[in-house]
């Protein structure tokens, strides 16, 4: 289809342009991990470790590290290793990111590259120092990799359905990050007849404490921080940061007490915190209070942190979620207590502190929730394996030669 010119005129190019755009459908499309690829990835790599603002944001060096050569060749080495046939990109991958999440739309663009793939990705509408920071790596680094700018195209635009339109026509994929709002929206936009689509809904994660383990690690803060890493520093607005946290073992209320303690410490020092956000936690926690018996919130000495204990788990508990600090407590006396809350298939992660085999039993119950267990800290790190997708598959196809 030919775009409406006014609606285009209304994207702006952070990475690429029009032209680039255009000229996707005649791009080759690669094998997986092409050295081409690899080497301006290391490059922006370079780019963004070296650079002082980026360091500002542990999300970037995070990125920025995942990128290097060293890194990209083990992922080669996971996802091909084995595989007998010959595999190339599908072609034109559009990405939508989520607005809430300032990297995510670099780690699905890197996604698309390493698989063969050319990549238009709208980026966060909202104006991020991490998105600035990494697309103007990328742009100094295609400038010595000419051959690689017509698979790059990073893009901002308002919700508009004939920009939409005319990406996803174009589109061999079509990768969708935003939640159920955002994936309804994306669905009124056609793809062409053998084109696919890997979509990423709303979806909640937990964490599971075994009260003994945690009481006998000697770093504590190390933990507070990996919680925090996990949660506040995405005001738990990413769908990996734990909501409900469930504690085991036969030291809670000890455990409890170290935990929350060294939490708030963190909490208090560390976080921008507004009275919006403390008014909207307890008007939360009273919404709840009215739907479930048995709730209470927990004492605190200000909102920073609300945490609310309940009698039991369940997937319902969700739709009274809320942000910026807001925890449903569960005292677990059995791990399958919790089946009903993990059987929902809007739960992706859990996040462990103590020993993961404790989670087994839940697993092998066959439930239809639960993408990823990983432990504490690191319930943001991506990979290629993600919401249950293998991206490394999914974005390729498989050439048969007998």
């Amino acid at each position: 289809m030919q775009p409406n010119s006014e609606s285009i005129k209304s994207v702006s190019y952070l990475v690429g342009s029009i032209d680039v755009i255009n000229e996707m459908t005649n791009t080759p499309a690669l094998v997986p991990f092409d050295e081409q690829v690899v080497d301006l990835l290391n490059d922006v790599s370079r780019e963004l470790l070296g650079n002082k603002k980026a360091k500002s944001f542990s999300d970037v060096v995070t990125f920025g590290f995942w990128i290097r050569k060293a890194s990209l060749l083990k992922q080669k080495e996971r996802f091909l290793k084995d595989d007998k046939e010959f595999r190339l990109g599908k072609g034109v991958v559009f990405h939508i990111a989520p607005s809430n999440v300032p990297v995510n739309f670099a780690y699905s663009l890197v996604s698309g590259l390493i698989t063969g793939n050319a990549n238009i990705v709208r980026v966060p509408s909202k104006d991020f120092e991490q998105v600035r920071i990494i697309v103007d790596a990328f742009n100094k680094a295609l400038d010595t990799h000419e051959e690689i700018r017509h698979f790059i195209a990073c893009v901002r635009y308002d919700r508009d359905r004939l920009v939409n339109d005319y990406f996803s026509s174009m589109a061999d994929m079509r990768v969708v990050w935003g939640g159920d709002q955002t994936i309804a929206e994306l669905r009124q936009s056609p793809l062409p007849p053998r084109s696919g689509e890997i979509t990423f809904a709303d979806r909640y994660s937990i964490a599971v404490i075994d009260s003994e383990y945690y009481l006998g690690i000697e770093d504590k803060k190390r933990v507070a921080n990996d919680f925090y890493n996990d949660t506040f520093f995405s005001d738990q607005n990413a769908c990996t940061s734990p909501r409900v946290v469930v504690w085991t073992g036969s030291k809670i209320k000890e455990a409890k007490k170290a935990f929350w303690g060294e939490e708030h410490k963190l909490v208090k020092g560390k976080y921008n915190f507004q009275s919006i956000q403390g008014v909207n936690k307890l008007t939360t926690a009273y919404r709840a209070s009215t739907e479930f018996d048995g709730i209470r919130v927990e004492p605190h000495e200000d909102n920073l942190i609300v945490r609310v204990s309940v009698p039991e788990v369940s997937a319902r508990l969700m739709d009274y979620r809320d942000n910026s600090g807001y925890f449903y407590e569960y005292e677990c006396k059995d791990i399958m207590e919790i089946k009903l809350l993990c059987n929902d298939k809007r739960c992706q992660t859990v996040a462990y502190i103590g020993n993961k085999e404790m989670l087994t039993p839940l697993l092998q119950a066959g439930i239809k929730g639960i993408d990823r267990v990983v432990p504490v800290g690191k319930t943001m790190d991506f990979d290629l394996i993600w919401d249950g997708y293998n991206l490394a598959s999914q974005l390729t196809r498989v050439v048969t030669v007998r």
